[in-house]
């Protein structure tokens, strides 16, 4: 592609996105990657919280949005958190796969607001053999 660059730019390989498609590679061959590929989180303190919380959900695990709430409480040595602020905070996660938002579910179980469609997170749960 290369528009907008000068003709002095050099292609490289970069580590992060070797790590990346090697995190991948092994994540839809139905495998736990194992690590995580180095991440740059930018969002505010509260929704970085939350996408710390999401990067600890195991492989083939899930958590309810009232979970991640109920934590950030008492790590805030306050009564509640917001379900709704939860859902916010999941939802603007901008490396879907790698931060497994798909991982957060209903308080129900059910398969709620996942920014690629249900069927991918249902799908993604599936290979992960998270539900059946």
């Amino acid at each position: 592609l290369g528009l907008g660059l000068s003709e002095n730019a050099v292609e490289c390989d970069l580590p992060v996105f070797e790590d990346a498609a090697r995190w991948l590679d092994i994540y839809f061959s139905g495998r736990d990657p194992g690590f995580t590929p180095r991440l740059h989180l930018t969002g505010s303190a509260f929704r970085n919280r939350v996408a710390e919380i999401m990067l600890e959900i195991p492989y083939g695990k899930t958590v309810t949005y009232g979970e991640i709430a109920g934590r950030i409480a008492r790590e805030r040595g306050i009564e509640r958190m917001s379900c709704r602020a939860v859902g916010g905070a999941v939802g603007k996660n901008p490396i879907s796969l790698i931060i497994p938002c798909h991982r957060v579910i209903g308080s129900d179980g059910s398969l709620t607001g996942y920014g690629g469609g249900i069927e991918r997170k249902d799908a993604l749960l599936r290979l992960e053999k998270a539900i059946k």
